[in-house]
């Protein structure tokens, strides 16, 4: 990297941390630090329930996974609209009307503490992991491609996090997520231009989607059944939507950012315009990496992006066999430049014949790529393969120019801080209001609970920078993030499903029903019964069954007054 990157990557993450840090300084009690005082306009709240789904790992991922597999990944964003419509509707007047602070208190309303307590702890586990994980995905990339410390990155993403979460709570939070988003948009359309402007004179937007369909990585959507798909439209809808809802809905990373809206409409609006906005974004960021995919049918691509791979086998005895595959590859990539070129200036009749050529290639050319990333496996076991996460970091600094480097490592790691910011500042809430306050016996004054959330703040915030510096003990940590929510939200979802809409099911038979249903959904989970999406389905039906079982034999419904 040359100094002026550097220089325009460190100035744009310190000049979010100070704003935040001074814009928010004055917290003068528990609603002001945890509920913003309850200031924000819908803008605001919008813009910071986007900044908290879209983590690094979007930026990082997403092209690459465009890039191999096409456009089918945005059917995951398809049911999001109607869990929000949902939300809008009936969580979000709950919560405004009760004045609650976390997603939980309504439970002790409704059934009772140990109820309340057990759905946080449940929210507390999997959220403390997930933000290990959202410092710990990017940085493992960042230091493989740029050569950085892993261990000292780790820590300088959670010390930045930290200082402005621990200031200024869910109010810095909401305010520097709006600097992160406008950075965030600001770097993607640059990408897309600069991608855009790199390809043949010859080729305009419509021959390099004529170019890209041919590859077949235009297919957006699979109307198919089968649970081999992991991303279909009927998954996206249906498992989507559930997912969504426990998200949006239950998750107190994410009901925060909207409890902080300044007025039910405001918060609502914000919510619909995370909706509207959501699909199209992840679309447009998808096209990224189909545009780099095109980019690539002109120039030569590694065989596998992830150089930590190329390292180690260029080292090893398998180095001559791995140089040989790479050889192969560069014949195909020229015969598929010709065809590309031939295919953007063809007519329906020719394309036929090319279509035909460019389907051998490419199922040549993915042959290549998995016996390089067999034998990268027989070199070191522990290295990544699958090498989705490193296509667009490998575009980036390979292609762009000075200055945009920098920029474009500053989209990824604000979004690595933007999300970790709200899931540090939701694990401190939802550990002092459910736990600390609630089994408190004696109550304190306003500053007591405050000084506390700060100090639970930076707690998890030292938990997420050990769990970070400690993940290279897992595996496939990048896609953790789904898979850990997927096996907790669809209980927590049920929970408050029957809370909301089944009045007759007492707390006893819930309390039983989560604990027997998160234990069968982490069972099934590792016996793989299904794709992690349709997790968040099995587990919100099962707790809801289960409960209504437990009610009817353990003792007669009683209605609620």
């Amino acid at each position: 990297m040359e100094t002026l990157d550097l220089i325009i990557l460190f100035a744009t993450l310190l000049f979010i941390v100070v704003y935040g840090s001074l814009k928010s300084r004055n917290n003068a009690n528990v609603d002001d630090f945890i509920k913003g005082g309850n200031t924000s306009r819908w803008w605001t709240v919008g813009l910071s329930v986007m900044a908290t789904q879209a983590s690094a790992i979007t930026f990082l991922s997403t092209p690459g996974q465009a890039f191999h597999d096409g456009m089918g990944f945005v059917q995951f964003y398809f049911g999001l609209p109607i869990a929000i419509i949902i939300i809008c509707l009936v969580f979000l007047p709950i919560y405004h009307r009760l004045k609650v602070y976390t997603a939980y208190e309504y439970l002790e309303s409704r059934f009772d503490l140990k109820t309340r307590s057990l759905t946080a702890g449940l929210f507390l586990i999997q959220r403390s992991l997930a933000a290990g994980i959202t410092i710990y995905a990017p940085s493992i990339i960042l230091s493989a491609v740029l050569g950085w410390n892993l261990f000292y990155l780790n820590i300088l993403i959670g010390i930045l996090v930290i200082i402005y979460t621990v200031t200024g709570g869910t109010k810095a939070v909401n305010v520097t997520q709006k600097q992160q988003m406008a950075v965030i948009f600001l770097g993607l359309i640059t990408a897309f231009i600069l991608i855009f402007s790199y390809l043949p004179d010859d080729i305009n937007f419509t021959k390099a989607m004529k170019i890209a369909g041919a590859n077949d990585k235009l297919n957006v959507v699979d109307f198919s059944f089968s649970f081999d798909n992991r991303y279909t439209f009927w998954s996206g809808i249906i498992g989507g939507s559930f997912l969504a809802l426990s998200y949006f809905g239950t998750d107190q990373s994410q009901v925060q950012r909207y409890l902080s809206g300044k007025s039910l409409r405001e918060s609502q609006m914000g919510l619909i315009f995370n909706a509207i906005l959501k699909v199209p974004l992840q679309f447009f960021i998808l096209l990224i990496g189909i545009m780099v995919f095109v980019f690539y049918q002109f120039n030569y691509s590694p065989i596998n992006f992830n150089p930590a791979a190329k390292e180690a086998v260029t080292a090893s005895e398998y180095s001559s066999e791995f140089e040989d595959l790479e050889d192969q590859l560069i014949t195909i990539q020229d015969q598929k430049k010709s065809l590309a070129s031939q295919f953007a200036k063809s007519t329906a009749n020719d394309e036929k014949n090319l279509n035909t050529e460019l389907e051998q290639l490419n199922r040549k050319e993915t042959e290549l790529r998995d016996e390089a990333k067999l034998i990268i496996s027989q070199v070191d076991e522990k290295i990544e393969t699958n090498d989705k996460d490193y296509v667009f970091i490998h575009f980036i600094l390979n292609n762009l120019p000075k200055g945009l480097i920098g920029l474009l490592l500053a989209v990824i790691l604000s979004a690595a801080m933007s999300s970790t910011a709200s899931e540090l500042n939701a694990l401190a809430s939802t550990t002092t209001i459910d736990l600390y306050k609630r089994n408190k016996k004696n109550l304190q004054e306003d500053k007591h609970y405050v000084n506390s959330t700060k100090l639970f703040t930076l707690g998890w915030g030292v938990f997420a920078i050990i769990f970070a510096c400690t993940a290279s003990l897992f595996d496939n940590l990048i896609q953790l993030v789904n898979i850990i929510g997927s096996i907790f939200y669809g209980n927590v979802l049920g929970i408050f499903l029957l809370a909301f809409f089944i009045k007759y099911v007492r707390s006893h038979a819930v309390f039983v029903a989560a604990i027997i249903t998160q234990a069968i959904v982490i069972f099934g989970y590792f016996q793989d019964w299904m794709p992690y999406l349709w997790l968040n389905l099995f587990g919100c039906g099962l707790v809801i069954g289960i409960a209504i079982l437990l009610q009817v034999f353990i003792k007669k419904p009683t209605q609620i007054s």
